[in-house]
């Protein structure tokens, strides 16, 4: 196969703007990890008119899938994990071309995992197991179990991401494998969920509570990079955060993360008078008297 596709991926490995280009096969018979093609080919470019743009092709009875994709948007969906068979594709792909060793610097950029990259990415992971458990938790409170379900299921799947990013690592596709040797209890409650033959209802008792205690144990390393930033400026309207070049990639949970942890009280209210003297802004800031209390002890 490399040979038929040689010609598309040298012309594209000539053009100076292509830092890089993966073969990626198919190694089951149906697999998710390459979107049920035989063969996907990924070429990452610097800029491109399309951030994302994708061919098929047919040869012999065999699927192929290409994707040009930028640089910005790999490192965008490696960050907030959006796209986990990206992952797969750089670790274990056949590496046909590779200008400046920018793909083996990417390699190695994964393994090693910056700290500053793992706080952002502890952040995000946080704020979607926040979001999954609070509506799930309200599913349950109004009986709706198999609604319930499903949100717990995603928190503990946030829950297991959170376990392997802490260890330094980087979640792979295969997620309950690298969970199941990092973080056991965890494993432990999302086999209790999905195989006991316990109601639905008790099984997602149990759940909460469990989980509502992993969560407040987590919650201040989780908390760490939203709090970072807002320490930058004493306080910050919500569009404020929703702006911020990081603070964007939490995206639809970020609001949701923030009354969260004002609920907590990491983060305190700020009313400000607005036109109509009856009427507040909401201003948001850190409550550093927290901070220092917790770190006290």
């Amino acid at each position: 196969m490399e040979q038929v596709l040689r010609p598309i991926y040298q012309e594209r490995a000539s053009q100076s703007n292509t830092l890089g280009v993966i073969l990626v096969g198919k190694r089951e018979e149906k697999s998710n990890v390459t979107d049920t093609f035989d063969t996907v080919l990924l070429i990452i470019v610097k800029e491109a008119e399309k951030p994302v743009f994708t061919k098929h092709y047919l040869y012999e009875g065999n699927k192929v899938a290409l994707h040009t994709v930028t640089e910005k948007i790999i490192r965008k969906w490696l960050l907030i994990g959006s796209n986990k068979k990206v992952v797969d594709w750089i670790f274990f792909g056949r590496v046909l071309f590779d200008r400046n060793e920018f793909l083996h610097k990417l390699k190695i950029e994964l393994q090693e995992f910056p700290f500053s990259g793992r706080k952002i990415k502890t952040g995000i992971q946080f704020s979607k197991l926040i979001r999954r458990y609070l509506e799930g938790k309200e599913y349950f409170d109004k009986g709706s179990y198999l609604d319930a379900y499903n949100h717990v299921v995603d928190s503990l799947h946030h829950l297991g991401r959170l376990s392997i990013i802490d260890s330094g690592l980087y979640p792979e596709v295969t997620v309950w494998a690298q969970v199941k040797k990092i973080e056991p209890a965890i494993y432990k409650l999302y086999e209790e969920l999905v195989t006991s033959n316990e109601p639905i209802e008790k099984r997602l008792e149990l759940l909460f509570l469990a989980s509502e205690f992993l969560i407040h144990s987590r919650t201040r390393d989780g908390a760490q990079h939203i709090l970072e930033v807002m320490q930058t400026k004493e306080t910050w309207t919500i569009q404020e955060l929703h702006d911020h070049d990081e603070l964007m990639n939490y995206s639809v949970d970020l609001e949701v993360f923030v009354e969260y942890l004002v609920d907590k009280g990491y983060i305190q209210i700020e009313p400000i008078v607005a036109k109509s003297e009856m009427i507040f802004h909401r201003h948001y800031k850190v409550n550093k008297e927290a901070l220092e209390m917790e770190q006290g002890l």
